[in-house]
């Protein structure tokens, strides 16, 4: 078992202000080894898929009444929790009458998108964002930059030997069967994965929704909610342009980004993977890495009507801008887009990102003052 210390600290930090805490995150990301990890001798885990679960905490005040006193737990952990028949009214009783108790609840969706879910209990939990492996990761799973793009960043992908396809195919027919059909009631499972597969695709590139309907044969309020549905399950992400109104800006157009490099790169057909490759993955990894670690923070793209584009735009302050430029190969970065970002927007943190730096360094390139590191500090 892979010791992932900043999840367990992230789920404490969160337990600090709430007594709720709501792990998600996609199938097979590692929610359940990490449920896992927390102390045996305090904490009462429930597999919530097995049928005796349900008729345990069928009757939710006896049953928490019965975890300090014959269990002598202070934790307790329902993983997969949609699998039970009501399970915002257990959550919402264990919060309301048992604030003593630390609750850990796990599942693919957030919350309040599935409809399982007839309570959403906002206030009364914290959510923590599961991603595939991160950057910081790497060496506790022994595995290699190379590796980790290339297979992705579930463990047991990552972990194996070779890259195998029957795991990616397995894993979207999953997905579909017990994520979309059963919690969302998407029936037409041929055209949803042929837009879920479409978006791998297109996967760090300008989302077209239009041309993305016509070319799936949808009608555009099926596609707005298929998206809905596969950002609520986290496994796409879209950026919304960052603009204060100029009019030169892209105020619309989204960009769509992949859960996961092996993902991408399997419906691709990258296999193997050539040096013109690296660069998309590698902006798909620093994603990662910063929804990881810098949960809540509001992150955007920015692009000029003259193609002039910055790969994640982050407001820092009501008037401080960081910007980050993602190269595999330092080498490629051109800082023309972003003296044109900072004509518009002079303040704020410029930062370009390339993996091999241990130690951040300042470099001034045409007057941009801007840091170089593998990773945001």
């Amino acid at each position: 078992m892979k010791n992932r210390p900043h999840w367990l600290k992230r789920i404490s930090d969160a337990w600090a202000e709430v007594s709720l805490v709501w792990l998600c995150g996609v199938r097979r990301s590692g929610k359940t080894v990490i449920a896992k990890m927390l102390p045996p001798d305090t904490t009462l885990f429930l597999n919530c898929d097995l049928p005796s679960v349900a008729e345990r905490v069928r009757d939710p005040v006896l049953f928490f009444q019965s975890v300090g006193k014959s269990t002598g737990k202070s934790t307790v952990v329902f993983d997969e929790i949609h699998q039970l028949p009501d399970p915002s009214r257990l959550l919402k009783i264990g919060t309301d009458e048992f604030p003593n108790i630390k609750i850990l609840a796990t599942g693919s969706s957030t919350l309040s998108a599935s409809r399982k879910f007839k309570d959403t209990l906002t206030g009364r939990k914290r959510d923590v964002l599961l991603t595939p492996v991160t950057l910081d990761e790497l060496a506790e799973f022994g595995v290699t930059l190379e590796q980790r793009i290339y297979h992705g960043g579930l463990p047991s992908a990552l972990m194996s030997a070779n890259k195998e396809p029957s795991f990616y195919r397995e894993w979207l027919d999953s997905y579909f069967a017990r994520d979309i059909q059963y919690l969302y009631g998407v029936r037409d499972m041929q055209r949803f994965n042929a837009l879920f597969e479409y978006l791998l695709r297109t996967s760090g590139g300008l989302l077209d929704l239009s041309k993305t309907a016509a070319a799936i044969g949808i009608s555009r309020p099926t596609l707005d909610t298929h998206l809905r549905i596969l950002e609520s399950t986290h496994t796409v992400t879209l950026l919304r342009p960052f603009s204060s109104g100029h009019r030169d800006e892209i105020v619309r157009q989204p960009k769509i980004y992949g859960f996961d490099t092996g993902f991408v790169s399997h419906v691709r057909g990258w296999d193997p993977l050539r040096p013109e490759d690296h660069g998309n993955l590698w902006e798909h990894l620093v994603l990662e890495w910063i929804r990881a670690h810098h949960p809540g923070r509001k992150i955007h793209y920015w692009r000029d009507k003259q193609g002039n584009e910055i790969d994640i735009v982050i407001p820092a302050t009501r008037d401080e801008v960081d910007v980050i430029e993602c190269k595999w190969n330092p080498a490629a970065f051109d800082r023309k887009a972003m003296q044109r970002f900072r004509q518009a927007y002079p303040r704020g943190r410029n930062w370009l990102l390339t993996p091999g730096v241990a130690t951040p360094y300042e470099r001034n390139d045409g007057g941009l003052l801007i840091t170089v590191a593998g990773s945001l500090s």
